[in-house]
């Protein structure tokens, strides 16, 4: 059993899909939880100690969303999940891909990482841990969506990067789901009436799109002491559609 009692964790990105289910599992399991989000304040239910509104990807937005969270969990953080993130759901080949798109891609799924990180790490305890998360992505790349897919196999390298970095005191890891559930996959989802999620689903081994709640799992699990020797690893829960160690 995962048991997180007296434990401090932020989560950004924490108002809707896999953060909120995330968010909710870590309180479940008894950590003290602050969120981040932007526009969607997360629901009662979500059972949070505090919800932090802001801009992460500007470096005084970032800063400033951190210092709140500690505020709010008295002072210190024990877990950190970066989980915040766009996709644009509109096909894009590069060569009509606007500087507009290119640089809110990545200041969303990428500047904003090293922004919380740089911010929080200072205030991560001996043994504590960060967990990010890419995508099927950021590992095999995505046509007419090379921004999305560059800013997530960027996730993939700090996440290594950190590891060496960070050890022995802190350990990092890396969560990459392939097709979620939630409100950013909807456009593909229902395209063609229905069609798009069966299509989806015939490429997945498993033959289902993840809900928020099995990439939480995976999250949390890496939260834990159970995970207490891992670092710098990438965790794909994509049901078998991308095998890659």
């Amino acid at each position: 059993m995962i048991d997180l009692t007296g434990k401090r964790a932020f989560v950004t990105g924490g108002g809707r899909g896999i953060g909120r289910a995330t968010a909710v599992m870590l309180a479940r399991a008894g950590a003290k939880v602050a969120v981040g989000y932007r526009s969607r304040k997360p629901a009662a239910d979500t059972h949070v100690t505090a919800a932090v509104r802001g801009d992460l990807g500007t470096p005084a937005g970032a800063s400033k969303a951190v210092a709140e969270a500690l505020r709010a969990l008295g002072g210190g953080l024990d877990i950190l999940v970066i989980n915040h993130g766009v996709w644009p759901a509109d096909d894009v080949p590069v060569a009509k891909m606007t500087d507009e798109q290119w640089e809110s891609t990545r200041r969303a799924n990428l500047d904003a990482v090293i922004y919380v990180c740089r911010a929080a790490i200072p205030n991560i305890k001996e043994g504590g841990t960060i967990v990010l998360v890419s995508s099927t992505a950021g590992q095999r790349g995505e046509a007419f969506h090379t921004d999305y897919a560059a800013t997530k196999g960027a996730v993939i390298s700090i996440t290594k990067s950190l590891a060496v970095e960070l050890a022995p005191k802190i350990t990092i890891n890396c969560v990459a789901p392939g097709w979620v559930d939630t409100e950013m996959s909807q456009k593909p989802l229902e395209r063609e009436t229905g069609k798009g999620k069966r299509a989806i689903e015939a490429t997945i081994p498993l033959g289902r799109i993840a809900s928020a709640e099995d990439i939480a799992g995976p999250i949390v699990f890496l939260c834990s002491s159970l995970a207490r020797h891992i670092t710098g690893e990438i965790l794909n829960v994509n049901g078998g559609s991308v095998l890659c160690g």
